[in-house]
């Protein structure tokens, strides 16, 4: 089987624990305003040069194995055969994904690859659906939906967030997302990631208007205050928890 890959990247330190084999996958439903990878957006099925076997891919890696994208998902076979070949490797796995075609109906198929996947790095872009769909053009009620479900597998998790300025740097949603995954039993991290405008030239170069031109960059201090709000909140959670028991 043959994947349609964008890139993959060695000596990855940021997607997943310890050294990683980085593999960008191509296509993704979302078109999140602040996205720096627009050119894996789609998949070209009639450009065979981006196609890659497990094999081939399995041959480059050093470390552990982190699939990102674009939105990994979009290949769910494909993705499952690789994770699987890694296993039988003893190979680490680590999904990096929105969740976003994550479906009740698709259980079976999400069973057989979180049975191969030794960790989710969850992306949740915004917990108010409004504004979710305003910032990615989705709904973000499958991402919520496929968290729950992560818990309810027990499958480890770090939960990330992206803080924009004007967009997701406000306290009340910040708190409610707190609030929301302080119920995840299995979240071991969370990232809180300031917003960049390093993709922004990208823009340029696929001659795409660039959706947040004059939002400014998110300061270090501006992540740490996040990050502390939604702590809040997952205390808040927990504490609503334990008085229920």
């Amino acid at each position: 089987m043959e994947g349609h890959i964008h890139s993959t990247e060695s000596f990855g330190t940021v997607d997943g624990p310890g050294i990683r084999f980085v593999i960008f996958f191509q296509g993704c439903p979302m078109r999140c305003q602040y996205c720096h990878n627009p050119d894996t957006w789609t998949i070209d099925n009639s450009n065979t040069e981006n196609l890659r076997s497990v094999e081939s891919l399995l041959k480059e890696y050093d470390g552990g194995i982190t699939a990102t994208g674009g939105e990994p998902l979009v290949q769910m076979e494909f993705l499952t055969e690789l994770f699987e070949t890694a296993k039988k490797k003893g190979i680490h796995t680590c999904l990096d994904t929105s969740g976003i075609l994550f479906r009740q109906e698709r259980r079976e198929e999400f069973d057989r690859l979180m049975a191969v996947t030794d960790l989710v790095m969850l992306d949740i872009k915004h917990i108010d659906d409004t504004e979710h769909q305003k910032l990615t053009k989705q709904s973000n009620k499958h991402i919520l939906e496929f968290a729950e479900y992560l818990n309810e597998k027990g499958v480890p998790v770090w939960i990330r967030h992206v803080v924009v300025p004007t967009i997701t740097l406000n306290d009340t949603y910040l708190k409610q997302l707190g609030h929301f995954i302080g119920g995840l039993d299995n979240l071991k991290a969370l990232d809180v990631l300031p917003y960049h405008t390093m993709g922004e030239v990208k823009y340029e170069n696929l001659g795409i208007d660039y959706p947040l031109k004059g939002i400014p960059a998110a300061t270090k201090e501006q992540a740490i205050h996040a990050k502390q709000v939604i702590f809040e909140g997952i205390k808040e959670r927990i504490r609503e928890d334990i008085h229920k028991k």
